[in-house]
Formats: structure tokens, sequence, C-alpha cells
């Protein structure tokens, strides 16, 4: 029985590894957009902030629903 629980806890953190990792490389995607439409704006092209606002809203989405789904993994394992 101790086996199996080993073996849940580690199948769980090389999730949660995995999972973070992406939630790492998401916000750095968004960080670069949040610059370069940023940039674009002060230099005048307008047209770059809605589908950017629209874009980092679907990575702040991912990253939420990255988020739970380690919440839901770290409480599966820990029981």
């Amino acid at each position: 029985m101790s086996a199996k629980i080993d073996l849940t806890r580690r199948r769980g953190l090389v999730a949660i590894d995995g999972a973070m990792a992406l939630i790492i490389l998401l916000l750095i995607v968004q960080i670069w957009l949040l610059s370069a439409t940023l940039e674009a704006f002060l230099a005048g092209h307008a047209g770059v902030a809605l589908p950017a606002a629209i874009f980092s809203g679907l990575l702040f989405s991912g990253c939420l629903a990255l988020n739970l789904f380690v919440d839901r993994v770290d409480q599966d394992s820990r029981r």
C-alpha cells in the first residue's frame, strides 16, 4: 500500500512540475506581449492594443486553468 501512495505522490509531483513550467512559460510570453504592445502603442499604433489585450486575457485564462489543475493534483496526491 505504501508503494502505491509513493507512486501517486511521485506522479503528482511530476504533473505539478510540468504545469509550473508551463505557467512560467506563459507568464514570460505575457510579459513580452505587454512590452511589445506598449512599445507599439507609444509609437502611435493604437490598433494593436485590443488584440493584445484579448490574447493577454487568453494567456491569463491558461495560467488560471493550470493553477487550478495544480491545486487539484496537490489535493489528490495528499489523500
